[in-house]
């Protein structure tokens, strides 16, 4: 397997090279520094390796060297139990928790980034096999790219509008455009939500839009990010500054109502459509003939 060596080598260290692109520690602050790193790191080089290996097992007609690729989907499968075991433990410790929908999401995005190195590993090296190395580097660049497509999904800001808006209280009962958001009993504390607190307004555009923001799995992910953000003055013992999604029943707008360590209108609202839209909330009905018919 000598003759392979640049084969091997070039694409392993592409698709680990695409493993490290994609290991970014965000507003989520997950994966952690530097442990979170190192475990996604070395699962992210075997996926690599595993990938740049098929092509010259293939020439070779090692076809039971193959097998090692559904083996390794296999154990893949194992990264997405341990990232929901791994934030479904600190989920006591969060003020504002992700929730289980956005939990289970963040999973399969961790399993989903080792087939993409094994993509990127896998069309590197059949490149530098059949046409050499200069067209395994064009490989890896243009699989990267497509990588980087797929790990973009949509967000909030491609399914509603968000625009400010201004809470109030009509007697004890705090209400964003309408929409009831809590009871207030406390007339000091009434005022300092009014002071402290901002509202935004989620405006569906259409009946899938409004199916996915109805629920409480979405809701609860747009509250984490937006907390996540701007922070939250929100404590162990302060109920009335949790960070709240309420829905219109009538038109399925969506209120958030939160009180942030940092008041910014501007973030707010850009957070909010940043918040990722959620694969296990995503809904269609416009899709079926009966949700058309039901939307007329």
């Amino acid at each position: 397997m000598e003759k392979y060596w640049l084969t091997v080598v070039l694409s392993t260290g592409a698709g680990f090279l695409a493993r490290l692109y994609m290991l970014r520690s965000d507003y989520r602050q997950y994966p952690g520094y530097p442990h979170g790193y190192v475990t996604h790191l070395s699962l992210g080089f075997i996926a690599a390796a595993l990938g740049a290996v098929a092509i010259p097992a293939l020439v070779e007609k090692e076809f039971t060297a193959v097998t090692f690729l559904a083996l390794a989907a296999e154990q893949f499968r194992e990264i997405r139990s341990m990232e929901r075991e791994s934030l479904g433990a600190l989920e006591d410790g969060e003020l504002v928790p992700r929730g289980k929908d956005y939990i289970e999401g963040i999973a399969k995005v961790f399993e989903a980034r080792n087939y993409l190195v094994m993509l990127v590993s896998l069309a590197t090296s059949a490149a530098t096999q059949f046409l050499g190395w200069p067209y395994g580097v064009g490989a890896a660049l243009v699989t990267l790219a497509i990588s980087e497509y797929l790990m973009k999904g949509p967000i909030i800001g491609d399914i509603a509008q968000v625009v400010p808006a201004e809470p109030v209280f009509e007697g004890s009962v705090l209400k964003v455009e309408g929409i009831e958001i809590m009871n207030v009993g406390l007339p000091a504390m009434r005022e300092k939500l009014l002071r402290d607190g901002l509202a935004v307004v989620i405006k569906p555009k259409d009946d899938n839009a409004r199916a996915t923001l109805h629920s409480t799995g979405q809701r609860q992910a747009i509250a984490h990010v937006a907390a996540s953000i701007l922070g939250t003055k929100k404590d162990v013992d302060l109920l009335e500054f949790t960070p709240l999604l309420r829905k219109d029943p009538d038109t399925g707008r969506i209120a958030l109502f939160m009180v942030p360590a940092e008041k910014d209108m501007e973030c707010l609202v850009e957070a909010v459509r940043r918040a990722p839209v959620l694969e296990s909330a995503r809904r269609a009905p416009l899709k079926t003939r009966l949700g058309r018919a039901a939307a007329d």
